[in-house]
């Protein structure tokens, strides 16, 4: 008996060549449905746009032990890249649902309803969406933002919107975070807890994202997803 991830998930084989060479050490890559075919296929310039980004973004220790959550000085700079390569910030997807009731056969039916479903697709947002692809960032939040990111890709795709969704986050071990040391206050002095204490076991990473994909919460939109690796993080 097979386990669904092994029919919904692209062999490893089929997507470490999105990556360039220089950026496997930085960055794992997991693809959902042949996300990573689909964006080579259907996007390969907002592709290059992508791989230019991670290329570009590098966190510091400093910054991981700083308090800030998911709103750290990393986040912005990542935004601030993205906006660089043309994609558009905080993008919502609102529609509604215009019915029409026709009794009989054929385009000539007459029409006995109609029904407007105001508000059907309701202020779903993404971080970020240029042409075909939606793209988020999740560094330090609660792994419900997963939920939020993956139902907004679902209703982007299922809208005709794009084509492939693709979130950025951390793959980074309680191990790692623990040879980080002590916590920083704001002003760069240490705190009285540890910097792994800060990335519990209800924030955002990779399994707890992978798991939900699995679990079919973005529906038929296929999914790649990047991890940030120790070799991301600089002195």
């Amino acid at each position: 008996m097979r386990r669904v991830e092994d029919a919904v998930f692209d062999p490893a084989e089929m997507t470490r060549g999105i990556l360039p060479e220089h950026l496997r050490d930085r960055y794992s890559v997991t693809s959902y449905r042949s996300a990573a075919a689909v964006l080579r296929q259907r996007a390969p310039d907002d592709l290059e746009r992508i791989l230019r980004i991670l290329d570009a973004f590098t966190i510091t220790r400093t910054e991981i032990r700083k308090p800030g959550g998911n709103r750290m000085d990393a986040t912005r700079r990542f935004a601030d890249l993205a906006l660089m390569e043309g994609f558009e910030e905080e993008v919502r997807i609102e529609a509604d649902l215009y019915v029409t009731l026709r009794a009989g056969k054929g385009a000539g039916a007459p029409e006995i309803d109609r029904i407007l479903r105001e508000d059907y697709i309701h202020n779903h947002m993404v971080d970020f969406w240029r042409g075909r692809v939606a793209f988020d960032y999740e560094w330090n939040s609660k792994d419900q933002t997963y939920d939020r990111d993956l139902y907004a890709f679902r209703s982007f795709f299922e809208a005709g919107v794009i084509d492939v969704g693709v979130i950025v986050t951390r793959e980074l071990s309680q191990g790692f975070f623990a040879s980080l040391g002590p916590a920083l206050k704001k002003d760069g002095t240490e705190a009285g807890t540890t910097v792994a204490a800060k990335f519990g076991a209800s924030t955002t990473g990779t399994h707890k994202l992978i798991s939900r994909i699995a679990a079919g919460r973005s529906g038929g939109c296929p999914v790649l997803v990047f991890g940030i690796l120790p070799g991301n993080v600089t002195g």
